[in-house]
């Protein structure tokens, strides 16, 4: 399946459904995503709860992640309700709220 890309000048509002497909956001996005694999970019940003099976995070999230693998860069600042199979955070990841990592199943 193809990428589906949020540019940085692109601002949504309302939820993004695309279960099978993977999402790169480098713009904003107020509302749900649900995605196979989400990389929110340094300069992109989500306010709302997001589902994936895979998520890395550079830029701001606040919310709630729910997914497999969590990856977390230097750069992240996520202010969020957490579970995850697996976390992986470098020196320098800013992270407020819940976390709950279970392992592999």
């Amino acid at each position: 399946m193809t990428d589906s890309v949020i540019e940085e000048d692109l601002i949504i509002e309302g939820n993004i459904n695309a279960s099978k497909g993977d999402l790169d956001i480098k713009g904003r996005v107020t509302g749900n995503v649900n995605a196979h694999a989400v990389k929110l970019h340094l300069k992109g940003s989500i306010d709302g709860e997001l589902s994936a099976k895979i998520v890395t995070i550079e830029g701001k999230h606040k919310g709630s992640v729910q997914c497999d693998e969590l990856t977390l860069t230097s750069t992240s600042d996520l202010n969020a309700k957490v579970a995850a199979q697996t976390m992986t955070t470098e020196n320098g990841a800013k992270i407020a709220g819940t976390v709950k990592v279970t392992g592999k199943p």
